[in-house]
């Protein structure tokens, strides 16, 4: 078996477990934030999501690329049987994110009032701010712990911290929230379920720790450790830093040119809902890099050409549809839910979608085999770039048009990014996008979702959830129907599939059913497809 196709079979193994994780801890999370919602309004779900933005900006300084060094070094590590050297990655990270986050966590508490009165113009959420600080050490907890974790590939332990945070969250900030402490009941809710979530992740990396061999000498030499995970993250960090300043520059533009809160409420529950597509998506992209980790371009170049090809076209088929799907049906899914009390939300998330329509282009891929490759600095250069047109537009843009002038701009400031790595890996790596696959899937996914949604327009009639069943009922059979014909995906395809598939043991036979009826339906409409062409010759 080839090093590609065993690669293959790992990473659908462990981008299963991080899927069951993420639909499990979605629709907890999810059940949660519409009842939260309700409970808080528009308008205090909106003091909400603003309060934690505060920590979230400082929280930008915690990691400084040591999560991406955890990752890298214990997939090489593991490859190359060096498992003693991950004793040594996994205490020098955990040491490192532990100082920093405290630290980071008393100056948000301190600076609480500044952030507060003078930068989001909201005095009331000082004691917000205060009590949300704490999550800045909770979350260095919980990325150590998901970097190591994603770094041996022991993705169920992952799943089990999402699915544990999202339950503690959802039972702490309800409670809190009937008990009439409001705002404060869902901040305090939320940063001690991602506390006790942070423990129980640091304890699942003790249980691993202690069965690795250690390392000659006895020695865990932190410091050195340290310093060739700084060097290799740093330009990541820095990275991540200015694209998070970016955010959230975009956010208090945001709440500086649109005062009415409930307004921002719309857009953070068309934010909750987006996250349906990272049921897809987050599995591809927390799997590749780990997996671009342990080839080198040199020495593996045709492997990687394979792996890279195949994660853009695979990726493209499972999370471009689903995009499609929810944009035609932003408003049913919605209005199901909450009738018209987020009149503005349905709009926002078909907007937000579109960014996941650049899976196509390789979005999800480049920048794990950018990173997987060491070129860290070439990441940062792509983030440069997009600031410098971010800035600018943002302001222009936001401050005319508000929230629908923020979305224009993230996904206006994406695409030169996208352009300039797509061009270096041709030139560093030989390595490019299958555009036609590419062009076939968009194309289908388009013509599913037009229909679609031309057909539920004539249908106001009917119930929001009426509308929602029939609009799934159409998308689905016209997407598969579309890809068929347009050869989007083969029988090649669906027997890649299947030896992927062999990685998931028992639940293999049901992946294989769905895909013999898709093989049933590839046949039986290429056969009247082509009888057709033959009656019109």
């Amino acid at each position: 078996m080839s090093k590609a196709a065993d690669m293959a079979k790992v990473s659908v193994k462990g981008g299963f477990h991080v899927m069951w994780g993420l639909v499990a801890s979605t629709v907890i999370s999810a059940a949660g934030t519409i009842i939260i919602a309700l409970l808080l309004g528009p308008e205090n779900y909106g003091l909400y999501a603003i309060a934690l933005t505060a920590p979230t900006m400082i929280a930008l300084f915690r990691d400084w690329g040591i999560n991406f060094a955890i990752t890298r070094y214990t997939a090489q590590s593991n490859t190359k049987d060096k498992t003693a050297n991950i004793r040594s990655i996994f205490m020098s990270g955990l040491i490192f994110e532990i100082a920093l986050g405290i630290a980071l966590s008393l100056i948000g508490f301190l600076l609480s009032d500044v952030l507060a009165v003078t930068v989001l113009n909201r005095p009331t959420i000082t004691p917000l701010i205060q009590i949300a600080s704490l999550s800045i050490l909770t979350n260095a907890l919980l990325s150590t712990a998901t970097a190591a974790f994603t770094g041996i590939e022991k993705m169920h332990l992952n799943s089990i911290m999402l699915v544990s945070q999202s339950i503690l969250k959802t039972a702490l900030i309800i409670a809190l929230v009937l008990l009439g402490l409001g705002t404060y009941g869902a901040i305090t809710g939320f940063t001690v379920a991602t506390l006790l979530t942070g423990l129980i992740g640091v304890l699942l990396m003790f249980t691993i720790y202690k069965k690795l061999p250690k390392p000659e000498g006895g020695k865990l030499e932190i410091g050195q450790n340290v310093k060739v995970m700084l060097k290799y993250g740093l330009p990541l960090s820095i990275g991540v830093i200015l694209a998070g300043f970016l955010a959230q520059y975009y956010n208090f533009l945001l709440y500086i040119y649109v005062p009415d809160d409930a307004l921002i409420g719309n857009y953070a529950m068309a934010q909750n809902f987006v996250v349906l597509i990272t049921f897809f998506a987050m599995p591809v992209t927390t799997m590749l890099f780990p997996a671009f980790s342990k080839l080198d371009h040199q020495r593996d170049s045709e492997t990687l050409k394979n792996v890279f090809q195949t994660s853009v076209k695979y990726a493209s088929l499972l999370v471009v549809p689903v995009a499609a799907m929810i944009m035609a049906l932003a408003q049913p899914a919605i209005s199901t839910l909450f009738g018209n009390t987020y009149a503005e939300a349905p709009l926002f998330l078909a907007l937000l979608a579109i960014t996941y329509l650049y899976t196509a282009l390789g979005n999800l891929s480049i920048g794990s085999l950018i990173n997987g490759q060491g070129q860290t600095t070439f990441n940062l250069i792509l983030t440069v770039i997009t600031a410098a047109i971010g800035f600018p537009l943002g302001f222009i843009l936001i401050s005319n048009y508000g929230v629908l002038g923020l979305i224009i701009t993230t996904l206006a400031t994406s695409i030169p990014a996208i352009t300039i790595a797509l061009i270096f890996i041709k030139k560093r790596y030989n390595l490019t996008v299958h555009w036609k696959s590419s062009t076939k899937i968009l194309l289908s996914s388009a013509t599913a979702a037009t229909l679609t949604y031309a057909i539920l327009t004539q249908l106001n009639s009917f119930t929001s959830l009426t509308r929602l069943i029939i609009g799934v009922a159409i998308f689905t059979p016209t997407y598969l129907t579309a890809a068929i014909l347009t050869k989007t995906f083969n029988r090649t395809d669906i027997s890649n599939l299947r030896e992927m598939f062999t990685a998931l043991g028992p639940l293999r036979r049901l992946f294989n059913i769905i895909l013999n009826i898709i093989e049933k339906l590839m046949t039986t409409l290429r056969t009247n497809h082509e009888q057709d062409k033959k009656h019109t010759q």
